[in-house]
């Protein structure tokens, strides 16, 4: 079993309470308690060593956890649909949803459960997370159209919620960055901004006159009513990425929806993919993927920087492991003509909340001597990070 506790041994001497008969401690006590969770730990069998017999609830917490990890000892979940479905139900009963959702994934990484996932009546059962989703995408075309209304529900139902939990602070974030961005300070009269500037010059105030003396007028110029900043996000849809596909998609649509902004967002393997026109419904961006196949980055940046119109007012945001499946040095030469250009290039080795995975180190250490460093990026922190790219002021970048 590999579940892990933090329980101490059980104790034994003064103090213990047990049953004459066995020396098992008595039902209730706090070594009976304790006995409990190091049999619930070790799984039962001959070398558990404890004694201790599970019933009710507790047998079938045991029996759940068995049929994922002791596959040789408990025959498995089997391979029928209805089987997986009723251990889904089982686990969703006795465990917490974040327990669910690794144990979801270990029952499809360690039992090859993905093929089950094409039968509708499984997708109803599944606690719906973003790891999920990357598998669902990961599936393509094998996918009935029976089932992929069923699919597109449970992407939708992630998707909602990472809206709900990213939206409105990374518009905030990106609202005050682009302000920022845009003030001049030789506004026309009607675009004054009047307490910034009062503020401004407060230094400025004469007590005799009782006014201040304007020496730095601050505003916005006419452009703050029309685009001021472009963005393209430029997806790795290789396997290993799944996970920052998701958000990359839904922060695409959260900064489409923004009219200061204008947002491209390309995927791309071998071949490149503009879902641009996809991006007011983040769900038909990820039905518009492909997850898996192999990685061509430099034609990818090839075609974003061929829609890059204003280079001193464009964000490039490429998400990617760096596995080059490309030409390399030419990659790296398109990376320095945008930022030659007045290109902000920001390079994200994974956007998840996992960290960084398994990258290329020397693709990642050719990009930071341009001047673009390679770090991975919570999605907590993605706003930051966008607003410093967008303000031209040094990137938040993650220690380590």
């Amino acid at each position: 079993m590999t579940t892990t506790s933090t329980t101490s041994p059980p104790a034994t001497g003064a103090g213990t309470t047990s049953t004459p008969a066995t020396g098992i401690p008595a039902p209730g006590t706090p070594d009976d308690e304790r006995l409990r969770r190091w049999r619930l730990v070790l799984g039962g069998g001959e070398a558990d060593g404890t004694g201790r017999a599970l019933a009710g609830a507790d047998a079938a917490m045991d029996g759940a956890l068995g049929a994922l990890y002791e596959k040789g000892a408990r025959g498995g979940l089997g391979g029928s649909a209805p089987s997986v479905a009723r251990w889904l139900g089982d686990i969703r009963t006795y465990f917490p949803s974040s327990v669910v959702q690794v144990m979801q994934r270990d029952a499809i990484d360690r039992l090859g459960l993905a093929t089950l996932l094409l039968e509708p009546e499984m997708l109803a059962a599944v606690e719906p997370d973003v790891h999920l989703v990357g598998t669902l995408l990961s599936l393509g075309k094998a996918m009935p159209e029976t089932t992929r209304e069923s699919a597109r529900a449970v992407v939708r139902t992630v998707v909602e919620e990472l809206e709900k939990r990213l939206a409105t602070r990374t518009r905030a974030t990106l609202t005050g960055a682009l302000d920022r961005s845009a003030r001049i300070s030789r506004p026309r009269h009607r675009d004054i901004d009047w307490d910034r500037t009062v503020r401004a010059n407060l230094k400025n105030y004469l007590p005799d006159h009782r006014t201040v003396v304007p020496e730095r007028l601050i505003g916005h110029g006419r452009v703050s009513r029309a685009v001021r900043k472009e963005v393209v996000l430029c997806i790795d849809q290789s396997g290993s990425m799944a996970a920052s596909v998701v958000y990359a998609s839904v922060f695409g649509a959260v900064l489409a929806s923004m009219r200061s902004l204008a947002t491209r967002l390309v995927v791309f393997d071998t071949s490149v993919v503009d879902l641009t026109e996809q991006l007011d419904d983040p769900v038909d961006v990820l039905f518009g993927t492909q997850l898996g196949g192999g990685t061509d980055i430099n034609r990818a940046l090839a075609y974003c920087q061929s829609r890059i119109t204003r280079p001193a007012d464009t964000v490039v945001v490429l998400v990617s492991d760096l596995y080059e499946g490309g030409i390399r040095d030419e990659m790296l030469k398109r990376v320095a003509a945008m930022k030659a250009s007045g290109v902000q290039f920001v390079t994200l080795l994974a956007l998840s909340d996992e960290g960084a995975p398994a990258y290329d180190r020397e693709h990642a250490a050719a990009l930071a001597a341009l001047g673009a460093p390679a770090f991975a990026c919570t999605p907590d922190l993605f706003p930051e990070v966008m607003a410093a790219a967008l303000e031209k002021r040094p990137l938040p970048i993650p220690e380590g």
